[in-house]
């Protein structure tokens, strides 16, 4: 199969762990962040970390969006779940996020609550279409990646005159989030891990192109490799980022040729600038108040905007005492490191988002059995 088997070749993949391991100054460590929650599942699955030397050390980044999203937000879901002649729709992982009182909107759905699951923003439309009586609410979460098919379907809306068509909005920004991970006060109180370089994320650099990270390798000299999602695509981009600190270099390469351009995927940027806007701010499950780091619906198609329609009031509610989501989205723990992993807290009763989502960091290393790692620590201080 065409860039599937070609990137999944063992002996290929011991080729460049062998570079890897000649490669590594033995002298120091090398900390690298993978972003996006679909790196850190390749790496579980393949069992990546075992093809690295001790002191090359992967962390988790916050690039998963369903573990990104504040309790708040699901709360405010739920509850407009509940709504009289109301359906909401919503993407399959978020319904089963624990919200306050541990409630859920699949438990809110078992209670009466009219929740749909959908493969696409256009299903929505279509339910939309199917229930003129219905006020429909589109739960929109999701990186770059996801937020031009929602401008999409707002477009579509507005140009069939749905109006019982409303989206929740809530896509947040990953520029933003890396640059509140370098540089804010407020993370580094929660505790601060060394980061040598980033894995950049495929897809969402599929739609925005290389460009934006060039910031974080300029002003923080942290080097950035996109890479794709397959084992040898994130085997060869550890492969460059130590030959780029090795060399005294912070650059944005990218390994993701056949996908990723320098400027991204134009269209898909005018179709979102068109129909969204920044937020001044917007919470983050464990990164707190981040500055421009989401979108909002812009004022010519406020018509479809739950926000407004639902006057959805804003939410602060705190994680479960016992989850250490926050930590882990920050990079700061690892999931084995949370004393409820694998014990109160598993896939089939989450009890933390990272434990929900397909690419969670606790249901890569519980479904593939990473949690069995003994040798792999991460360097924290504290």
């Amino acid at each position: 199969m065409k860039y599937i088997s070609e990137f999944r070749e063992g002996a290929l993949a011991h080729n460049i762990a062998t570079s890897i391991a000649a490669e590594a100054d033995p002298r120091r460590h090398y900390h690298f962040m993978e972003f996006c929650g679909g790196h850190t599942h390749a790496i579980s699955r393949f069992g990546l970390v075992d093809l690295l030397p001790d002191n090359v050390h992967m962390i988790h980044g916050p690039g998963c969006p369903v573990c990104v999203l504040p309790i708040g937000r699901v709360e405010n879901a739920i509850q407009l779940a509940q709504t009289a002649e109301l359906i909401l729709c919503s993407y399959g992982d978020m319904l089963r996020i624990p919200a306050a009182n541990g409630m859920n909107l699949q438990k809110a759905k078992a209670r009466g609550a009219d929740v749909r699951i959908i493969y696409s923003s256009t299903d929505a439309i279509k339910i939309a279409q199917e229930n003129p009586q219905h006020q429909v609410v589109f739960f929109a979460i999701g990186f770059e990646t996801t937020t031009p098919p929602t401008a999409i379907a707002i477009k579509q809306a507005q140009e069939l005159g749905l109006n019982n068509f409303t989206v929740f909005c809530n896509h947040v920004l990953t520029p933003s989030a890396i640059s509140h991970i370098l540089q804010s006060p407020e993370i580094r109180e929660f505790g601060v891990v060394s980061l040598d370089g980033f894995i950049g994320p495929a897809h969402v650099s599929v739609v925005i192109g290389s460009q934006p990270y060039e910031y974080f390798a300029e002003e923080f000299q942290k080097p950035v490799v996109i890479a794709g999602f397959e084992p040898l695509d994130v085997m060869q981009a550890i492969l460059m980022l130590i030959r780029q600190i090795n060399s005294g270099r912070a650059e944005v390469e990218n390994e993701f040729t056949r996908a990723v351009l320098p400027t991204g995927n134009i269209k898909a940027q005018s179709i979102v600038a068109e129909v969204f806007e920044l937020r001044r701010i917007f919470e983050w499950r464990g990164l707190g108040l981040v500055p421009y780091s989401a979108l909002r619906i812009k004022a010519n198609y406020a018509d479809f905007d739950a926000e407004c329609r639902f006057q959805i009031p804003a939410l602060s509610i705190a994680d479960n005492k016992a989850c250490e989501c926050g930590a882990i989205l920050r990079g700061v723990k690892r999931p084995q490191d949370c004393k409820i992993f694998g014990t109160v807290c598993t896939p089939e009763n989450p009890i933390g988002s990272c434990m929900v989502s397909s690419e969670g960091a606790c249901a890569a290393h519980y479904s593939y059995g990473r949690f069995r790692e003994k040798n792999h620590s991460v360097t924290q201080d504290n």
